[in-house]
């Protein structure tokens, strides 16, 4: 791959995805491309970026962008956010919305499913709690192809065995030869669509809380810091944030606070006050009086 071919696809990555790749990276490019390559026929990446500037190239730039957006994904990713969710989101959600009993989730960049169907696991156990709740959870994701996965909520082996307690897995899937499935039940609370993160997003309508964990990371501080205003302006004035722990909004936007003693969970600065109050939501009681 020469210099040129390597800017040429470093330019398009960033147009398309938003993806800031260094420019040491080229041994990460070759090693998801080249098997692209191979598929249409092609020797080399040098060959590929040819392709990619002719006519009619649209399919394989879409393939190409999913090849280097795929990131992996596991249950119960980093156990805090998760924790955080049932024990300070939804108690303060279900207080603040006790007359219309209505909840709208978010996750943003969801991958192959893993963490949207933690959440819906994490509301299921919740049982009689959330009867007569209706509680919505929209999956999106650049790649139509992870997309499919997460619809047929099938994994393997290894991807049950990362982060889902093996109480949940005999729960909430059942054996598929050598995979294992997601319960219908599970699978039908979740709704998957393709959405680019770069492109306007209003018309998914307002959501009470929005994962959006470990894909910032990949732009620039520009793009952040758009992506961060455009998920401001889709999320309720008293709703939450969920970034990833190494994210930050620090420099990028005034529009999200973040909550003390709770990493990676943010709110909207005018609401100050429900921000010191949530803490209080639904902790066991020695921890609130701490």
């Amino acid at each position: 791959m020469t210099p040129s071919d390597y800017d040429f696809l470093r330019k398009m990555l960033k147009v398309r995805s938003g993806l800031v790749l260094a420019a040491e990276k080229h041994y990460l490019v070759e090693s998801r491309l080249m098997p692209i390559a191979r598929k249409h026929g092609l020797f080399n990446l040098t060959g590929l970026v040819a392709r990619l500037k002719g006519p009619d190239a649209e399919p394989l730039i879409v393939e190409v962008v999913e090849a280097m957006t795929t990131n992996e994904s596991f249950f119960f990713r980093d156990k805090s956010p998760f924790e955080q969710f049932r024990e300070t989101v939804m108690p303060a959600l279900m207080s603040a919305r006790a007359t219309s009993r209505r909840i709208r989730i978010w996750c943003a960049a969801a991958s192959t499913g893993q963490e949207p169907y933690s959440l819906a696991i994490s509301l299921k156990e919740m049982g009689k709690d959330l009867k007569g709740w209706r509680v919505e959870i929209l999956a999106t994701d650049l790649s139509n192809e992870v997309l499919e996965k997460a619809k047929a909520g099938i994994y393997t082996q290894f991807e049950v065995q990362r982060g889902l307690p093996a109480l949940m897995l005999i729960k909430y899937f059942s054996q598929v030869g050598d995979l294992w499935q997601i319960a219908p039940e599970i699978r039908g609370m979740v709704r998957f669509m393709p959405i680019n993160l770069l492109h306007d997003f209003a018309h998914l309508g307002r959501f009470d809380l929005v994962f959006c964990r470990n894909v910032l990371i990949y732009f620039d501080q520009a793009t952040k810091s758009a992506v961060l205003d455009r998920i401001a302006a889709v999320t309720e004035r008293d709703g939450f944030l969920v970034l990833g722990g190494a994210e930050t909004v620090v420099g990028l936007t005034n529009r999200f606070k973040l909550i003390a003693d709770k990493r990676g969970l943010y709110v909207q600065p005018e609401n100050t006050a429900f921000a010191a109050n949530v803490l209080s939501f639904g902790l066991p009681e020695a921890a609130a009086a701490r």
